[in-house]
């Protein structure tokens, strides 16, 4: 059976919550110490951030599901990335994650076509994307889609800073 993808709802909460600690500390878990992967993942990542996202009108959560579990997410809102070409009402897309577990099957592709067509409704808006300077296939998807480098900021975890580039689809 494909994995199915849903848009999410503030009923959701646990479950995105879920997700997106596996889905980090899979990905980054090894980068940071202990402590400070912690905090970061309890102050973002937690059941209550991600039920104030999922209540937020401007924001829009995917979920990636196998038989009911969820295995990857596409989350979307208001822009918070520090660039003076910003604007109100430009989307940043925050997240994208799917598990080892689940990847190379173009589930990505089909988060960010389901986002796409919830992003260009009725009329194309700009979109966002802060990328792992280091990230090099993440930048390869996201230019795939228009999307070029803008700019550069810092990405804390604790007393660790990431370099991090802006992308922007006009």
């Amino acid at each position: 059976m494909p994995l199915q993808i849903r848009r999410a709802t503030p009923a959701d909460a646990q479950t995105l919550s879920a997700i997106a600690i596996a889905t980090y500390t899979e990905t980054f878990g090894d980068s940071y110490p202990p402590q400070d992967l912690q905090a970061f993942l309890e102050d973002h990542y937690s059941v209550a951030p991600q039920r104030a996202e999922l209540d937020d009108p401007r924001s829009a959560v995917w979920l990636l599901e196998d038989a009911g579990r969820a295995v990857g997410y596409l989350a979307a809102g208001a822009n918070g990335l520090p660039h003076a070409d910003a604007r109100e009402g430009d989307i940043e897309l925050k997240r994208l994650y799917v598990l080892a577990s689940h990847q190379s099957g173009g589930h990505g592709a089909r988060l960010m076509a389901a986002f796409l067509a919830w992003l260009d409704q009725p009329v194309r808006r700009t979109l966002w994307v802060g990328v792992w300077s280091e990230n090099i296939g993440a930048q390869r998807f996201y230019a795939r889609y228009g999307c070029v480098q803008v700019g550069t900021y810092d990405f804390v975890v604790g007393d660790s800073r990431d370099l991090e580039f802006i992308l922007r689809r006009p």
